[in-house]
Formats: structure tokens, sequence, C-alpha cells
């Protein structure tokens, strides 16, 4: 791992995905979890302030980075929430079949390598019935926009950690075995519009 990824990456994705935009989503999402929730790319731990402490009885955060992982056990700390942190990507989650009740995912699809591995992970661990949540950026509708997207793609993930501008949400969660029930979607305002289309609702495991 390079010095960048290892210690500037974490910080710059803490204040890119922690705009006022991004964080007015959050908000939306992350108090819909209920249970045990796996988190998804706990990353800096900016989902953290919006559990709601009388439906959660646990969070198990996932993320590959040992310095996000710090950053969030802080934040977990003031907030008074119990956060199991797991070390490791999403394409191999450590966790028994039919496990939590909901999964959380935001701004976090776009950066997985093998991303519909990971969403069948997702759906493996999850309980019968149990809810995926979903906040994420991603191809727009807008022909012009989405060409720019596909345009910007290759270069945009070595600046962003791998993030990928151009990936169909939707149909990705659903190649993975979901039923969509409810979903959003519009351009976040005060955001490029190459980086800013976002998709946000719940799913429930097949």
């Amino acid at each position: 791992m390079s010095f960048y990824d290892k210690y500037i990456l974490p910080h710059f994705l803490n204040c890119a995905c922690g705009t006022k935009p991004i964080q007015y989503q959050r908000e939306k999402v992350v108090p819909l979890a209920t249970g045990l929730v796996l988190e998804i790319g706990i990353g800096s731990g900016l989902n953290i302030p919006y559990y709601n402490t009388a439906k959660v009885t646990r969070v198990l955060g996932l993320d590959p980075s040992e310095e996000l992982n710090r950053m969030a056990r802080k934040v977990a700390e003031e907030k008074g929430l119990a956060v199991e942190f797991i070390l490791g990507g999403a394409e191999a989650i450590a966790l028994p079949d039919n496990h939590v009740d909901t999964v959380l995912v935001t701004y976090t699809m776009c950066t997985i390598p093998q991303v519909a591995e990971a969403n069948k992970e997702i759906n493996r661990v999850l309980k019968p019935k149990g809810k995926l949540i979903f906040c994420e950026h991603g191809l727009a509708p807008d022909a012009n926009i989405a060409k720019w997207q596909n345009r910007i793609d290759p270069y945009w993930g070595k600046i962003a950690g791998g993030c990928h501008l151009n990936r169909n949400i939707p149909a990705l969660i659903s190649a993975a075995g979901f039923k969509i029930e409810s979903m959003e979607q519009m351009y976040l305002p005060s955001t490029p519009k190459f980086a800013g289309y976002n998709y946000w609702g719940t799913a429930v495991a097949g």
C-alpha cells in the first residue's frame, strides 16, 4: 500500500464524503437501520452519528482500511454506540449465513473492486427478508452526463480510492437477488453532476 493510500487518502475521503449534501442523504437513510447491523465500508464513521440507538442493538463495521477504522472507532466512542470493527473487504465477509437484520451501504459500492460478488455476499449474510439500506452515487440517466462519466472514470479512480462514477446501482442490487422496495434518485445540490447522481432506498434479501 502506498503512502498516499495509507495516510492521505483516508482523510481525503473523509472530507469528500462529509459534505453537507451527502450528510443530508445519510440523515435520511441511516436511522432506518434496525437490530444487528452490518455497515459495509464504515470508513471514518460518518454514518455513526445518525444511527437510532433505540432501534439498533449493535453495529458490525466492515472496512479494509486500518486508518479509517481508527477514525471511526473514535466517533463510535463519542456517540456511545456499540461497534465491532472488522478489517476486510466486502467480497468475502467473515460472517455466517443469515446473520444480520440490516446491511447499510453508503457511498461504497463505487469503490468495491468486485462489487457484484460483494452484493451476493451481502445477500448471504442477511437474514431472510432482511433489509439492505443503500445510498450511492452512480450512472446518471442523462446521456450527456453519462458520456462524461464514462470518459472521466478511468482517471477518477486513481485519485479517489478506486471510486467509479458510472456504476448502475439499481441494476447491481437487483442482479444480486434483491428486490428493491423503494428508491429515490436525484442530482445532489452543490455537487458536480458527473459525481453527484444519487440513488437511495431499501431492498429486501431474496
